[in-house]
């Protein structure tokens, strides 16, 4: 039986998944694809900690060059995360006549274009299923399984930690902070999760998403970014009594001749399937022309969830290997339509509106003289009870409006004397 030697770069949580897979279950690899699948060479800075799996001190090392240039090594398996030096190893193995595996979203959406070029250009593939979703197999699914379709949105759930967040914020009616402390005790967020709760790495996955679906390189500086940090458990109350959930949400929408590229907390109606995705769970909602509207749910984190994503994706290059095949990593082709993306001005939108006011005779009348005066229309307003303080919530959803028009309405709303805190606008979408 023909014998395909991966190196490892990285023996941390997900690295030591993959060989608990591949040890466990070789037979049956072994019986489905007709190879044999081994583990060569490992590679980490800390050899020292222990690890739940058992492995041949011998094929150790803290020298990635000894992985990377070693003449017997077939695949390569990048699991150290960040910029530097996984680009380095990267290219340094496509370079040695390697095909790559990864689960760094952060490196292929930020120099992606460059290292999918050497690869091909070598003749090598570099795969990345692990990269989103985790175990969910969305990007074999838009790269193979709805090859013949084309998409006109992904809206996706694909951060755990801050859906864990508004989760629980929905559930026990807590706050901001004490969900994300909750997040970390129980190790669904990092000890810094800016990354998770401001949308960065929901839109690295989001220009990995926009070329599978539509063959567009999206830089991320392009990508409309607006975490949940300024999401409150009353705006997830009042959404509840509007029917609806809100989700921080990756989207990409072709309008017309654009795309809209986005990330941002969103009102969804209740009854929308993605709204009933809780916890550290992840969904992809696609629509498409041919296969209709599908939604892809599942684990987004994980050890195995995200180990069973990159041994798939090496059993792939292993079945390719045998045949003597070159399939190009990316199939997409750039969708021809599509002549940019839109700016966030131009976004049109339903809007959440919660403006703080000192509740006296007048200010709602001032409030919707200046939306009208932008043209805003007003679809329902609540004045909720007076507080203490004698400032309430008025909670008003508006009709379809302009991005821009409603920043200006409450950039005017915001200097009404009787305005005492910094008003909040959600998005809504119907999918």
């Amino acid at each position: 039986m023909r014998r395909i030697n991966v190196g490892l770069i990285g023996f941390g949580n997900i690295g030591c998944g993959v060989i608990r897979i591949l040890q466990q279950r070789k037979s049956l690899l072994a019986q489905k694809i007709g190879i044999e699948i081994a583990i060569k060479r490992i590679c980490d800075k800390d050899l020292l900690s222990k690890r739940d799996v058992l492995v041949d001190k011998n094929c150790l090392t803290r020298n990635a060059d000894e992985v990377i240039n070693d003449p017997q090594i077939d695949i390569i398996v990048e699991l150290i995360g960040g910029i530097n030096p996984a680009k380095e190893f990267i290219l340094g193995a496509l370079k040695k006549g390697k095909h790559v595996v990864t689960a760094n979203k952060a490196l292929l959406a930020e120099h992606g274009s460059e290292l999918f070029t050497v690869a091909s250009d070598r003749g090598k593939n570099i795969y990345f299923e692990a990269s989103v979703g985790a175990g969910i197999p969305i990007i074999k699914s838009i790269k193979e399984g709805l090859v013949a379709n084309r998409f006109s949105s992904i809206f996706g759930i694909v951060n755990g930690t801050s859906n864990y967040v508004l989760t629980q914020m929905s559930r026990e009616g807590c706050s901001l902070s004490c969900a994300i402390k909750e997040a970390k005790a129980r190790g669904f967020a990092e000890k810094d999760p800016t990354l998770d709760i401001e949308g960065i790495d929901s839109a690295h996955k989001l220009v990995l998403l926009t070329y599978l679906a539509f063959g567009k390189i999206v830089n991320l500086k392009d990508i409309f970014i607006e975490g949940i940090s300024q999401v409150s458990s009353s705006d997830i109350a009042y959404a509840k009594e509007l029917g609806y959930e809100i989700k921080l949400l990756a989207i990409v929408k072709k309008e017309s001749d654009e795309l809209e590229v986005r990330v941002h907390p969103t009102f969804l109606p209740c009854e929308h399937l993605l709204s009933s995705v809780e916890g550290v769970f992840n969904a992809i909602y696609v629509s498409s022309d041919l296969a209709g509207d599908l939604m892809f749910y599942g684990p987004g984190a994980g050890q195995l969830s995200a180990a069973s994503a990159v041994v798939s994706d090496i059993v792939d290059l292993t079945q390719d290997i045998k045949a003597g095949l070159f399939r190009p990593t990316l199939n997409s082709i750039e969708d021809a339509s599509i002549k940019g993306l839109r700016k966030i001005n131009e976004f049109e939108s339903k809007y959440y509106i919660r403006i703080m006011a000192v509740d006296k005779p007048g200010v709602l009348a001032k409030i919707s003289g200046i939306l009208a005066k932008f043209g805003i229309s007003i679809a329902s307003v609540t004045q909720k009870e007076r507080l203490k303080s004698q400032v309430v919530p008025v909670v008003m959803v508006t009709h379809e409006a302009k991005e821009k028009n409603l920043h200006g309405a409450l950039k005017m709303i915001d200097k009404i004397n009787e305005i005492k805190e910094k008003s909040v606008a959600i998005r809504i979408e119907g999918v």
